[in-house]
């Protein structure tokens, strides 16, 4: 049976206008480079691959091979552009349902190869690179920490399958003691709690929200859109490439209180 395209897969392949592939990495880890604005720039998107070595992130989880792979493009990519004056802008294109759950994972450091694959993209940021993450899909848990939660800007679809959060709706009634119903209550006045992208727009994370007609299935509308927005969010990051950005919102404010206090005391 042939394998769903994911999201992810999809909007790599429209934004790179058939590029061939990066040989030579995971079949669950796509690189191909196109460009935003007559600018080179390399994308990167975490898919699904049914015949992973490791069958806990067949589905398009952020892996042991995923994160030492993402880390391993992203520090290539550093070190190729490292003495050129214009460096390449990064796309973290995301679609990520969650890290890999299992001992396998555990027992040969999960948390290693995810921490390389953050390390590496916060390290590209910081040499010049402009990082963008563009959340297409679900953007869960370890894995978007790993894979674009370090970009200098975020963008998002405004659509029901995007969904973004530490974990999702049943492990955190679990953990809370809670049902799935009483845990959505809860969200409904406490917006990190929430699972929709309004809410979590409202922590100011994000550079856009764009309504996109058809996610899975983009028309020229779609793509120029993006395309616009993408180039807007490298013009942003260029005029402001810290991350104070994401405390300016009225959802932040204790958070910036609090780095405001602990700066004084420090």
């Amino acid at each position: 049976m042939k394998q769903q395209t994911g999201r992810g897969e999809i909007w790599l392949q429209t934004l790179t206008a058939g590029a061939s592939r990066m040989p030579g990495l995971c079949p669950s880890v796509q690189v191909a480079d196109g460009e935003i604005h007559g600018e080179a720039a390399r994308f990167i998107a975490v898919v699904a691959d049914k015949n992973n070595h490791f069958p806990r992130a067949a589905e398009g989880e952020v892996g042991l091979l995923e994160g030492w792979t993402l880390a391993k493009v992203v520090n290539e990519t550093v070190a190729e552009d490292a003495n050129k004056s214009e460096k390449r802008i990064i796309v973290a294109v995301i679609d990520v349902p969650s890290q890999a759950y299992g001992r396998r994972e555990e027992a040969f450091g999960i948390h290693q190869a995810l921490a390389a694959a953050a390390g590496a993209y916060a390290s590209a940021r910081l040499a010049g690179h402009v990082v963008i993450g563009l959340i297409v899909g679900k953007a869960m848990s370890g894995a978007f920490l790993a894979h674009g939660y370090q970009a200098n800007r975020l963008i998002a679809f405004n659509d029901g399958g995007v969904m973004i959060h530490a974990m999702g709706k049943e492990a955190a009634a679990r953990i809370t003691l809670r049902s799935v119903e009483a845990l959505e209550k809860l969200a409904e006045t406490i917006p990190p709690m929430a699972y929709d992208i309004d809410h979590y727009q409202t922590l100011g994370l994000l550079e856009s929200l764009l309504d996109i007609s058809k996610p899975d299935e983009p028309d020229a509308g779609d793509v120029a859109q993006v395309r616009q927005a993408l180039a807007a969010a490298v013009a942003a990051a260029r005029r402001d490439p810290g991350l104070q950005c994401r405390l300016q919102a009225e959802n932040r404010s204790s958070s910036k209180r609090v780095r405001e206090l602990m700066r004084a005391a420090w």
